[in-house]
């Protein structure tokens, strides 16, 4: 797909700003409290200066009212400029559920914040359930007008940084283990709400979440309760199109650093760009990053058409083989900046760091590939 000027120009003027404040390992631990944080608020906040931010979102509830594509342009320009504004995408992602189930309150209040460059976070898996959501067991009890929230959840991308969290409770499984599940809308600064760290190789990104008597009113229903497991489904195609986008650029970023380093490292009195073996790495590398960015702007498009509901199959293949790719350029730029790639001076061992995690979170590859399969099967 080809991008229109207006796109062209916008994925620039991204660009641009990157080069201009967070190109430099120096300007990024400056960002995020020397390298403690995968996320800074003084990036969102330019971005939400520029207009940037929630650039797909509807202008009644505070957004730009650009397409989706828009928004892949925004993700995968920042990726690639290597912006500390990692949460962004979770935010992005809670607006898009609040959107297709939230009443008209709900979504004001998250887009509007997401545009402004205030997070959002999403809580859904638990201790012994990732990949299998439907064994969920934090309860959310109906009280007369409230819900009384109890239970851990775990893995929760930004919910340090949150104004809400968007919560997956069970309230029963009388119907099976797929039904009984509601989606609330809960403020983290609900008394009750107690956040934990979680100590990764990457920068602080997730958190443990304890919930102990914690009470929303039941006007915090995101659209209808003890339907939460068919709307979290539907919202998935979309999510996926967003890691996609973010890994696009996180590969194209290794790949620019490889070759910029190719151009200017010298060995046995040559640059190391006249060394066949590296020059076949990258052109194998750039081809795959090429095919795989028309991908994900097709879905893009697709999405903007109206036809995400049936791009179960599409969606995982791009959210499965981005992520891959995007590994696999941080290992490659490794391997091609020597010892130098080891070290924190030349920024690819952070970005392999940020690579590892994308093929498990958001429905691990694994998971990815049975839905294909059962696709195709």
């Amino acid at each position: 797909m080809r991008l229109s000027e207006e796109q062209t120009t916008f994925a620039e003027a991204v660009r641009d700003y990157c080069s201009q404040n967070t190109a430099t390992v120096a300007q990024r631990f400056e960002l995020t409290n020397d390298g403690t944080e995968t996320t800074s608020r003084q990036t969102l906040a330019d971005f939400a200066e520029y207009g940037w931010l929630g650039i797909s979102l509807p202008e009644e509830y505070g957004g730009q009212g650009g397409s989706f594509t828009d928004e892949v342009v925004f993700l995968e320009a920042a990726s690639r400029g290597l912006a500390p504004a990692h949460a962004y995408s979770t935010g992005l992602t809670a607006a898009q559920t609040y959107l297709k189930w939230g009443n008209d309150l709900q979504k004001k209040t998250i887009c509007s914040n997401l545009a402004a460059g205030k997070l959002e976070a999403i809580s859904l898996s638990e201790p012994g359930t990732g990949s299998d959501l439907a064994g969920i067991i934090c309860k959310g009890v109906r009280d007369g007008d409230e819900y009384v929230i109890n239970g851990q959840k775990t893995w929760c991308t930004a919910a340090h940084l949150a104004e809400h969290l968007l919560l997956l409770v069970r309230e029963d499984n009388t119907g099976g283990r797929h039904s009984g599940m509601t989606l609330l809308m809960v403020p983290t600064s609900t008394p009750g709400i107690e956040l934990r760290e979680i100590r990764t190789m990457e920068p602080h990104t997730v958190n443990d979440v304890f919930l102990t008597d914690v009470r929303v009113p039941v006007s915090a229903v995101v659209g209808e309760a003890k339907n939460g497991w068919k709307q979290l489904m539907r919202g998935l195609s979309v999510e996926r199109v967003i890691i996609a986008a973010m890994s696009l650029g996180a590969a194209q970023r290794s790949l620019d650093d490889a070759v910029s380093y190719m151009r200017e490292r010298e060995a046995f009195g040559v640059k190391i760009s006249t060394f066949q073996v590296l020059r076949h790495r990258i052109a194998d590398l750039a081809t795959d990053i090429e095919m795989a960015r028309s991908f994900v702007y097709d879905i893009a498009s697709k999405i903007d058409d109206g036809l995400e509901d049936g791009l179960g199959k599409e969606s995982a293949m791009a959210k499965m083989r981005c992520t891959e790719l995007a590994k696999r350029a941080a290992l490659e730029g490794i391997q091609i900046l020597g010892g130098n790639g080891f070290t924190v001076e030349y920024g690819m061992e952070a970005q392999l760091r940020a690579a590892i995690a994308p093929p498990i979170y958001g429905g691990s590859n694994e998971i990815q590939r049975e839905i294909i399969a059962k696709a195709l099967i």
